[in-house]
């Protein structure tokens, strides 16, 4: 009995400095995963999502240096008194509204400035919508109706074989993937442990084998839908679309921070939801959507591609929120309302109608809740139609 408590013993010393031997080769790797594990925690979230380059790999966009492009001041406006109480419930952490491209309204919350770099989530995939389309108009891709496995052929043998640009655009995919945020095991999740520890998010991409639907037959928010975007992109160009955003976008825009993107062990970008910005920042990309794509002096996102983009044409349930090229256009919107959004309370609110663009962050643990949603729409309106 001794003898085996003696090797028992030896076995844990052995097993305990193997794993210890482990966390320190693989350090890197163990401290990302535990900054995903503890992300969304309510004592650290605000201050994670103004630091995600301390927890994720990524990459800065070389900006050049001159002064940024015009974002002036123009009468202070005084909002309605609900958006006092919609910050606080909300966790709302910046709000900028601009209202014929002058800043009327700047406020940020729970001690973030004008200076934080904070994560986009799913606004990014409207960042990404925007460059498809200048893509398209240089002609490097033919067509929206040409299947993704002409410039991905990669994806030949996954569930995106039969899938058309424009049906991945819209959402309708068909593809199986769980986008439940609030599930450990969700595939949304495994792929957030993918980006953390390094491996490649285009390997993922292509293990997609399943299908609900055949492509364009029904629409499902699936965000592995924006990752193939980019794969997209990437092959026909030859380019990454990190230095494509750079340049086509981010660089003509004339930015006042330092935006970055998470980007997986390989340095591809994480264009699903992983470009940071400032909200001044995101105010210009709304206010340059607002003008028609238009910014600083020169057409950056082809007109056509604006208002083609924004149109509700996914096939969504009647009566709910409809959906174009990632973009979202809640329901009841005139033509050129519509707004980008991402997890935790990121929004991008463009009315064209009232020449009104929100740009807002925020840490709202709640943003899965019933009528959460509907509540934010709803305030995005009140501030617009107030002015």
């Amino acid at each position: 009995m001794r003898k085996a408590a003696k090797w028992a013993g030896g076995f844990i010393l052995i097993l305990a400095l193997a794993l210890g031997g482990m966390a320190i080769w693989k350090r890197e790797e163990v401290v990302r995963l535990m900054g995903v594990l503890d992300l969304f925690s309510e004592e650290k979230i605000v201050t994670n999502f103004s630091n995600m380059n301390a927890i994720f790999l990524n990459r800065p966009f070389a900006m050049t240096r001159i002064a940024p492009s015009p974002l002036p001041s123009g009468a202070p406006a005084t909002l309605p008194e609900a958006v006092s109480d919609w910050v606080a419930e909300r966790s709302v952490t910046s709000l900028i509204v601009l209202k014929d491209g002058a800043i009327v309204f700047e406020e940020y919350y729970q001690g973030t400035s004008r200076e934080d770099v904070r994560i986009n989530w799913s606004v990014s995939k409207s960042y990404l919508s925007a460059l498809m389309g200048i893509i398209l108009a240089e002609g490097a891709i033919g067509s929206v109706d040409d299947l993704v496995v002409t410039y991905a052929p990669e994806l030949a043998a996954s569930a995106y074989a039969n899938a058309s640009i424009r049906d991945v655009l819209q959402m309708e995919s068909g593809v199986t993937f769980n986008e439940d945020y609030l599930d450990f095991f969700s595939d949304i999740n495994r792929m957030g442990r993918v980006l953390a520890l390094g491996r490649s998010m285009d390997a993922f991409a292509v293990a997609q084998d399943e299908s609900f639907a055949a492509p364009g037959a029904e629409w499902q928010y699936v965000s592995i839908d924006t990752h193939v975007l980019g794969m997209v992109i990437r092959g026909a160009t030859g380019r990454d679309v990190h230095d494509l955003m750079g340049e086509k976008i981010l660089r003509p825009m004339a930015l006042e921070g330092a935006p970055y993107y998470l980007v997986d062990g390989f340095g591809t970008a994480f264009v699903l939801g992983g470009l940071n910005m400032t909200t001044r920042d995101n105010a210009r990309f709304g206010q340059m959507f607002a003008n028609g794509g238009r910014w600083n002096g020169q057409q950056i996102v082809p007109a056509n591609w604006v208002t083609q983009s924004t149109m509700p044409t996914a096939n969504t349930a009647p009566g709910a929120i409809g959906y174009g090229y990632q973009w979202w256009i809640p329901d009841g919107s005139l033509p050129g309302q519509y707004l980008g959004r991402g997890i935790y309370g990121q929004y991008l609110y463009v009315d064209q109608v009232n020449n009104v663009v929100i740009a807002t962050h925020g840490a709202d643990r709640a943003f899965r809740e019933v009528g959460v949603q509907a509540q934010n729409e709803a305030m995005f309106r009140l501030i617009a139609e107030s002015l």
